[in-house]
Formats: structure tokens, sequence, C-alpha cells
């Protein structure tokens, strides 16, 4: 059966019409709005289940011209990511009302999470390439509004900003992808009446055609290389990670929904989406390659961390890596992978996110050298987090082992069916490393509820059941999935394997009943991981002093410091170009417009050695011969008057040009203007300096720069005058053809005076009523007296004010004194708090 499109549409626009009522919402409940927000996401989460089991595409048409619609396509992978947004969704909303108790900005925090899930809800579900764009592009906005939720806060601004740059900016190169992938789908893709480029569901039916034709012209590692950016950015991947634990300044159930649970498996998610497409030898050294060093890099930073939400934070970023290397894997396992441990991972790590809250909220700390023993405190919560703690270390039989002995076996049939060399071992032992430290993370979490208690923490609170619920569903769920694996198999992750993996099979998962390598890769991980946790303390340190010693590998350096460089750069540019001269600006005004204008030419290919003959009459040739000896004596004249006098020769042989040409309107305007222009001139020519001293650096420049406005207006002539639709010589037949079907007129009369006289004509008004108005301007200013038309024209900055048009002394602008990161940050990368206190 093919999904429904009413009750599709409806799930995905329900958050957002919600979004809209938000102020009504928190005006009648106040700050039992999070509740509100539960019923809509159970709402979305019904809706969608109503297509389970169902397959195929609805469309609503959106830009018809440009075969643009609005495609939805639910499969299993679709539905387990959209199922998760809305599922997740109604714990988190139900859980921030006692979370987010006494805080402001409640409209704005439950409007940017409603919009935020509805866009989750829409990349799971879009097909269509331009809209997949735009709600990705909808995660990133809501992110940065509630990553930047405590706007006093100097840590949480910096973070937001953050997060806007690196994931918009990986967004434009997933668009360029989107575009070339586009150019390809025109030969591949046909679906019946027009050619549907953006249509990403057709591009999946024929997934070989679609990577032969990439490989053919050439796109196939260019469109692979943006993709990968794009997904990287998104999810936090190596190099590009840091942004996530700095995102930890979000409140905690923004942590728990978008940064561990929804907005950084975007990523993830759509490299599952256009694996069957793109998958081969390039893929898998790609994306195996990016998603183990970002498991293992971010482990190890995991376990230098002093934050219990900078510990998830990159922990979160490990695990992503672990998802990236399962998809990139090729056989069916690393498809396994990816499936199973998205669904894991969202369960164990929002739990573990949401009792990072319950810690926080209750012991008034978040730093892990001042917790532990809290099992006493919270025992309930001690309970709930020994389940997802050992889940997330990979311990059996929690579900976390079943996903992580999947990515083990794909390492291994990675080196034993693909000519990879020294990848081939390399794999499995970076896999194995790095599940060491997550080994040992995992424990340290678990031991602030089993291990001593310090002496300076102060009494706990119970948490309200509010805040227990919401992750305690989670960890039943995470149970459940640990006793019986196969029932999430049948339920979802299979379904979501056939739309993932080339060659899908009937997926099984249980605990290992005999020895094999990836058996035996688990019990190294396990048995490493707890002979070193006594010596975590000085692993940690280690860890710490190495990455504070070399700033390069510190998580904000990079950032840090092309930021501030192009900040710095361009505050040296603004203050070269804005420095308060007339000639300054018209100098980059007409040098900018001259090099985008030819290189617009050379790019479009419109600038080509073509034959093109002159063909004049006697007495036009001699009228521009005239011009020209005119324009030769404007730069030679001795004296300002008989430079005005030779420019208006100039001016008037254009005028007998065009009656000549038989353009009398033309003429009659060019001599008005260039009557006017010489009034304007002669008005004002008293007033100018009879002799001026001028470098020959800057006679150099005007001269340069004049050859380059002549030479684009003279190849811009050329261009236009030689261009035919449609290559046709017979411009009059092709327009008395088109005119009346495309014009949007009755007859060819009326559409040849609106499109050629119409527009003409009200140029040439505005042309002199614009002349007149400075004709009659200076005139005024005249009559004013000598003072002020001895001001007039000057090229200086006015008194008292900046050459570098910035404010003068005295002044300020509102901003900061300091080119230093916002106050508060930390510079190793993580979360300065500023919340949770």
């Amino acid at each position: 059966m093919s999904p429904d499109l009413a009750i599709v549409i409806a799930a995905v626009a329900l958050p957002f019409v919600a979004t809209a009522l938000t102020p009504l919402f928190v005006r009648v409940l106040g700050e039992r709005t999070g509740y509100a927000g539960t019923v809509v996401a159970l709402a979305s989460f019904g809706l969608l289940g109503t297509q389970y089991g169902q397959e195929g595409t609805v469309a609503l048409e959106w830009i018809p011209a440009l075969n643009i619609a609005l495609r939805f396509s639910v499969d299993g992978w679709a539905l387990l990511f959209a199922l998760l947004a809305c599922g997740i969704g109604a714990l988190i909303f139900t859980y921030s009302p006692a979370y987010m108790h006494g805080q402001s900005g409640l409209t704005r925090y439950y409007a940017a999470l409603l919009a935020f899930m509805g866009s989750i809800v829409g990349v799971a579900l879009a097909a269509d390439l331009i809209a997949i764009f735009l709600f990705w592009e909808l995660t990133s906005l809501c992110s940065f509004v509630l990553i930047g939720y405590y706007t006093a806060d100097d840590s949480s601004q910096y973070a937001a900003r953050m997060a806007m740059f690196i994931t918009v900016g990986g967004g434009l190169f997933l668009l360029v992808g989107f575009l070339l992938l586009s150019l390809v789908a025109v030969d591949v893709v046909d679906s019946g009446s027009a050619v549907a480029v953006f249509d990403l569901a057709a591009m999946l039916e024929n997934p070989d055609a679609m990577q032969e034709a990439l490989r053919e012209r050439g796109l196939f590692l260019p469109v692979l290389g943006l993709f990968a950016i794009g997904a990287g950015t998104k999810s936090a991947q190596v190099p590009l990670h840091f942004w996530l634990p700095n995102a930890m300044a979000a409140p905690t159930p923004v942590s728990a929904f978008l940064h561990s649970a929804t907005m950084v498996k975007v990523g993830v998610y759509f490299i599952g989406r256009v694996r069957p497409m793109l998958v081969g030898p390039e893929w898998l050294v790609l994306f195996a390659t990016l998603g183990l060093t970002t498991m293992t890099v971010c482990a190890i930073m995991a376990v230098a961390s002093t934050d219990i939400k900078e510990l998830l934070a990159y922990s979160t970023a490990s695990h992503l890596g672990l998802m990236v290397a399962g998809f990139g894997f090729t056989s069916v396992y690393g498809a396994e992978t990816g499936v199973f441990h998205l669904l894991n991972h969202a369960l164990f790590k929002a739990a573990l996110f949401l009792v990072a809250g319950i810690v926080a909220h209750e012991a008034g700390t978040r730093e892990i050298a001042k917790l532990g023993g809290l099992r006493h405190d919270l025992p309930v919560t001690a309970a709930i987090t020994t389940i997802v703690a050992l889940s997330m270390a990979g311990l059996p039989p929690f579900n976390g082992f079943y996903s992580k002995e999947l990515l083990f076996e794909a390492a291994v049939e990675a080196s034993h069916y693909h000519d990879i060399g020294v990848l081939g071992w390399l794999y499995p032992a970076v896999a194995v490393f790095g599940s060491i430290f997550t080994v040992l993370y995992s424990l340290r979490f678990l031991s602030l509820f089993f291990g001593d208690r310090p002496e300076g923490l102060g009494h706990v609170h119970r948490p309200p059941v509010t805040l227990l619920v919401p992750p305690a569903v989670l960890a039943l769920l995470a149970a459940l999935v640990s006793v019986d694996p196969d029932i999430a198999v049948d339920v979802i992750v299979q379904s979501g394997l056939e739309a993932t993996a080339v060659d899908p099979h009937e997926m099984h998962v249980g605990l290992p009943t005999s020895y094999s390598t990836p058996v035996g890769m688990s019990a190294v991980t396990i048995g490493v991981g707890f002979l070193a946790y006594p010596a975590y303390g000085r692993i940690h340190d280690g860890v710490r002093t190495l990455v504070g010693g070399i700033p390069p590998i510190r998580a904000n350096w990079w950032y840090d410091t092309i930021v501030e460089g192009l900040t710095d750069e361009g505050r040296a540019f603004a203050e070269t170009v804005h420095n308060g001269l007339l000639r300054t600006y018209a100098t980059w005004t007409l040098a900018a417009t001259c090099t985008l204008a030819l290189a617009g030419f050379v790019a479009a290919g419109a600038i080509s050695p073509v034959a093109f003959g002159i063909e004049v009459t006697l007495p036009i040739a001699l009228v521009l011969l005239v011009a020209v000896i005119g324009g030769v004596a404007v730069a030679l004249s001795d004296s300002h008057i008989a430079g005005v006098l030779t420019l208006s020769i100039l001016g008037f042989m254009i005028a007998i040009f065009y009656i000549l040409a038989s353009a009398p309107d033309l003429a009659l305007t060019q001599l008005v203007v260039e009557t006017l222009v010489l009034v304007l001139f002669l008005l004002v020519i008293e007033e100018i300096p009879e002799s001026e001293e001028i470098e020959l650096g800057a006679v150099a420049r005007d001269a340069v720069l004049s050859v380059a406005v002549g030479v684009t207006a003279f190849v811009t002539v050329l261009v236009t005058t030689a261009a035919r639709p449609d290559g046709s010589t017979d411009i009059a037949r092709y327009y008395a053809a088109k005119a009346v079907p495309e014009g949007g007129g009755t007859n060819i009369v009326n559409v040849t005076l609106v499109d050629f006289r119409g527009f003409d004509t009200l140029g040439e008004l505005a042309v002199i009523a614009v002349a007149s108005i400075s004709i009659l301007t200076l005139i005024v200013m005249r009559g004013r007296g000598d003072d002020d038309s001895r001001t007039a024209g000057t090229d200086v900055p006015p008194a008292g004010g900046s050459s570098t048009g910035g404010p003068t002394a005295g002044e300020t602008d509102g901003g900061s004194s300091t080119d230093d990161g916002p106050a508060g940050t930390r510079s190793d990368g993580g979360p300065t708090g500023g919340e949770d206190e």
C-alpha cells in the first residue's frame, strides 16, 4: 500500500502549527506548556504509526516550473528516524516543565523545540533534494536558538554562533552536492511527463545507473566529498567535532533531544539514505576512516572531560563516528551496524543526558570530581544509569553490545574481502582501541553513583516524578532490546536495513554462542577497559596535559584562530574601503562591477573568438570618429573649462549618432541630459581649484580603471547584441511567435509596447528626473552662501569624523573592546556551565 499524503503532511505540519500557537499555549498553560508539546509529539507519532508497513512516495506540488515538489517517502529507514524524533520528543517535552521551572523565555524555548521536531520529521521523510535542504537548514536554525537560550551567558552565545557557523557552512557544501546530483539525474530519472531532477526517491530506485552516470561525468568523487562534508559537519565528525561539546551550554533537555538523539544523527541518517547509490571502494575508505577516527579521538577526549555533559557530548560524537564507520563498510554488516546503533544510541544516550540533568539540577554541580556516591540519594536514577551506562560501554547483554559487535564483524569482513592494503588490519585495531576508551568513560560516569561520596558534596534532593519518568521509559526500552534484540529487529530495524543495504538479508542478533574474531575483539575491549580503569586518573591527566600542551589539537583552537583571523582581516579591509573619500568608493565599486561582469561573461562562455562584422554608413563613421577624438581631447585638456566643453562635444556626437541610427527619442534624451550635465559643471566649476597635484600612482590607477570600465561596456554591448534566441538569426520571427503566448498579452502590439517601449520610456523619464533634481539641488545650495557651496564636492571627510569610517574618540559602538573569545569560554573546548547551577 502507498502512504497517505494527507497523513504524512499532517505529521510534518503539526509541530509547525503548534509552533505558531506556542504564545497562546504559554499564556494559557504557563510552565505546563511542555505537556502541550507532549500531546503534539504523540499526535505526530500516532499519525506516522498509521503508515507503518507502507512504502512509497507522495508529493504535493510546490514549484511545478522547476519540478520541485514537497515529496515525502515512507519506508523503514524514514519511519525509524521520524518515530525516534517524535517519541523522544514527547519524553523531552514531559521532562521540560520541571527542569525549566522558574526560567524566562519559555515561549522561545518551546517554539524552537517544536519547530525543531517538525524539521527532523521533515528531513526523515523528505524525498526531494530541495525539501531535504530546507528542512536540514531549519534544524540548524532551531539549534542556534536553543543553544543560545541563555542570552546573558557569553559561553552560550559563543556556542550558538559556533554551531550555526559549522552546520550551516556544511549545509552549503551539501547544497552544491545536490545540484551536481541533479545534473546527472536529468539523464537517469524519468518520471513520465517531466524529468524530476530533484527527486531523490526516484534516483534511489536505480542506484547503479546513478552511480554509473556520476562516474561517466567525473562527478562521483566531488559529490561524495561534498556529501561527506555536509554530513560530517552536522554529525560532528573529526575535525569538525568541536562544536558539539560547546553546544552543551544549552539546557539539558535540549542536549538530550538535539545533540544525542536527533539533530546530530541527521548526517548519519543522510549517509544511510544515499548509501545504496554511492557505495563502493571510495565510499569505504572515506567513511570508514572518517568514522573510526572520530570514534577514537572523541572517546579519548571524553576520558579527559571534567564535566558530566562534556563527557556525554564527546561520547556522542564518538558513537556518531561508530555509526558513520558502520555505514562506511560496504558489507551488509556495516548497514546493520549503522541502523541498529542509531536506535540503540538514541535510547541510552538520551537517557544519560536526562540523568545528567537530574544530577546537576539536584546536586547543584556538573563537575565530575565533585560528584560520587549518589546511589544513596538518587536510587532510582542510579538504577536507570546502570542500564544505560553499561549499554553505552557495550557490555553484554546490554543493547549497545549488539551493535558494537556488528561493527567489529563489519571491520573484519572488510579486511577479508576488500583489497584495501594496510587498512585491512588497521580498521579492526582502531575499532578495538577506541572501544576501550568507551568502556573507560562509561565506567567513570557510572562511578558518580557507585563511587565514594566527596566530602564537599552537600544534600542532594530527590527529583520530581516528571524528571524521572522520561529517562526511566528510555531505560526500560533499552532493557527490552537488551533482553530480546530481535524484537527491535523485527519491529523496525529490518525494514530500515532494507532501505540502506545494497544486498539486505534477514537480520538476526543475539549473544554469541561460539568464538569468532569479533567475539575476541569484544573480549579484549571489555577486559582491557576494566583492567585500565584503576589508572583512569592518570590517563585522564595525561590526555589533558597532551591537549593543553599542543594548541592545534585543542578543541576550539582552529575555530578561534580562523574566526579571529577573518575578523581582523575583515576589519582591516573595511578600514581601507570605508575611508570617507568619494574617490575610494567609486574605485572599489567600478572595479568590482567590471571584474564580476567580465568574469561572468568568461564563466558563461559568452566571450569567445567569433567573427563579427561592422556595417556603418559614412556619416555614422564620421560622427563616431569625432566622438573618439573628443574623448582623447578630454583626457589631454589643460583646463577644467576646456575639458567640460570637449566632453559636451562627445555627448552631442552620441546624440547625432542616435539620430542617424533612427532613434530620435534616444537622441532627445541624450541632448537633454548632456545639456543638464553641462549646466551642472558650469555651476560648480568656479569652486574647483584651478590646479591640483595628483600623484603618479593615482593617475595610473584612474587610467587602468577607466580602461577597465570602457572594455566592460564594449564587451557587454558586443555580447548582448550578438545574442540570438535558440541560435536563430531571425529575431523578429522568433519574437512574433513567442510574444503573445509567453508575454501575457492579447496581441503582439501591446506586448511590444510593454516589453520594448514601456521600460525604455520609464528609464528615460527616470534619467531626466534625476538630472533635473541634481541641477535644482545645486542651484538651491548655491543660493545659501559661499560657506555651504565651498564644502560641496570636497574630497575630505567631515571635520571630527574618523578617516576609517569608525567611531571617533570618545565614541563607542556598543561592542566588546577585545578580540578574545567570549568571557567564560574554556580553552579546551568544554562548556563552562552557565546553566543547571
